[in-house]
């Protein structure tokens, strides 16, 4: 008879074992996690959860570990998933996976599957994007039938993977290895339908638009030129044990995340307010506002200005005047808020997102 209690053991402890990227599959992720409560899964295969179990568990995780950041991620892989829909939209897309259930968890990936018999024309459309993809022919191997898989792996905004079956395979009902049952798959109607009900925020005719603001987009590119550098920017062990310069950034952007999910000036401030290390260690909040002007908002740029600020204010050093100047702007009480973001990003092993996440989570955002 199956333990109901060692079944949500081995569970949590598998989806901790998925979330951190110890495991990617779920089967070996159960035998692991039975393994290492002392369960000899062998002898006692009733007490292994099923997938579907680790999966809701891997689900909550995330929404624990990740917070109301994980909703705005999920929001922005949709409308990033509807975007790839659109331009791939001559080869029938359907997505699939964890975008589409709500499943996502930091560093999971956009899955589309493509029907076409040319591999080969689906990559002449991504080369008229520009895009940046690698393909991969994976030979499976399952109830002794051999099976190539064709997929096209594309760095965008979110990673995205693309399957491409045969133009006559559109309605096959593969399983899923987590439900047994045929995959859940949505044309872009559907998932259009699937963001205007669980994410009403989003103008999705502004979002889609093949037109839509260039400029954001370079502000986009420029941020990301400017925040990648920072990664080897080594810090004082003393005043920040985390290590480098992005790390950091990154963990204050969460932190913002928790604080002002809604407020887009103040996240890129987050993010950004470190930006000028890679450029002049001497002075890198001159450097920074330098790099930035003309691609973030005087108010954006005001909070990045003085976040050095913040913390002498926090110390009891700052000077009377400037104090008193800084309390009258009516961005003060934000201003110590990135402060408090600041200094409390600064602690080893914290689960961050990627550049890419950050910016488009904040994208997400701005609508």
């Amino acid at each position: 008879m199956s333990d109901p209690k060692l079944r949500q053991a081995i569970a949590a402890h598998a989806a901790m074992l998925m979330y951190t990227r110890d495991e990617s599959e779920y089967f070996t992720a159960k035998r692991k996690a039975a393994k290492r409560l002392g369960v000899n899964f062998k002898h006692c295969p009733q007490d292994l959860p099923s997938n579907a179990e680790v999966r809701d568990r891997l689900r909550t995780l995330a929404e624990t570990m990740e917070g109301p950041a994980r909703a705005d991620t999920l929001a922005a892989m949709r409308v990033e998933a509807l975007r790839w829909m659109q331009t791939l939209d001559r080869y029938q897309p359907r997505l699939i996976g964890s975008v589409l259930t709500g499943h996502v968890r930091r560093g999971s990936d956009i899955d589309l599957h493509l029907y076409t018999d040319s591999l080969e024309a689906v990559t002449m459309r991504l080369d008229d994007e520009r895009a940046d993809y690698r393909v991969e022919h994976k030979r499976v191997i399952k109830h002794h039938q051999t099976r190539v898989y064709r997929h096209v792996h594309v760095q965008a905004a979110f990673p995205v993977e693309l399957t491409v079956y045969s133009a006559g395979e559109v309605n096959y009902p593969f399983l899923s290895s987590i439900t047994n049952k045929p995959i859940e798959k949505a044309a872009p109607d559907v998932v259009r339908r699937l963001v205007e009900d669980e994410h009403p925020g989003i103008d999705l005719d502004a979002e889609l638009d093949p037109d839509r603001d260039v400029a954001v987009q370079d502000a986009a590119f420029m941020f990301k030129l400017l925040l990648e550098p920072l990664a080897e920017v080594k810090q004082a062990p003393k005043y920040h044990p985390e290590g480098d310069a992005l790390y950091h950034s990154l963990q204050v952007f969460v932190l913002a995340c928790d604080e002002r999910p809604y407020d887009e000036e103040f996240l890129l401030a987050a993010l950004l307010h470190d930006v000028g290390k890679a450029i002049d260690p001497h002075d890198h909040v001159a450097a920074g506002l330098e790099a930035l002007d003309g691609l973030v908002t005087e108010r954006t740029a005001w909070l990045i200005e003085h976040h050095m600020h913040a913390h002498a204010i926090h110390d009891r050093t700052v000077g009377h005047r400037t104090q008193r100047r800084l309390a009258e702007h009516p961005d003060y009480d934000d201003l110590l808020l990135l402060g408090e973001c600041d200094r409390a990003g600064r602690k080893r092993g914290v689960a961050v997102p990627t550049v890419e996440e950050a910016l488009a989570q904040i994208a997400a955002v701005g609508g």
